[in-house]
């Protein structure tokens, strides 16, 4: 059965994109820790990172850098944490979370953000990936 991820990937389920090419896919975090908290993915649905070919892994890193370098821009924030977990969903993904203190990091810590508040993290990404 496909992984929310794939869903998401495969357009059936929405989801506030911020960056995408033909091997990956960067959305805003539905349940992010802080604002601006994005997930990377791969295309292709593997379920755990070290089981990914060493091209898509170095891939998927090097996308998670432009976009985690994009976020530090456009969210205001100390730095840029990146967190691989993979216990949620099984699809390999990359967290990237605007870091103000340590608890930022605290996945037990769930923020609820509006449409539109979604909506100006979205488009505040996207134009620093677009400068």
């Amino acid at each position: 059965m496909a992984s929310i991820f794939t869903k998401i990937i495969q357009g059936e389920l929405p989801a506030y994109k911020v960056a995408e090419n033909d091997d990956f896919l960067a959305f805003l975090d539905i349940s992010p820790n802080t604002p601006g908290h994005t997930l990377c993915i791969p295309k292709k649905e593997v379920d755990k990172i070290f089981d990914l070919d060493e091209r898509t892994y170095t891939g998927l890193m090097e996308f998670s850098r432009k976009v985690a370098l994009a976020i530090g821009k456009a969210i205001p924030c100390q730095r840029v944490g990146m967190a691989v977990v993979g216990l949620e969903v099984p699809h390999v993904h990359v967290h990237l979370i605007p870091l103000n203190s340590m608890k930022d990091m605290d996945f037990s810590r769930k923020m609820t953000l509006s449409e539109e508040e979604f909506e100006a993290a979205q488009e505040a990404i996207k134009a620093q990936l677009e400068a």
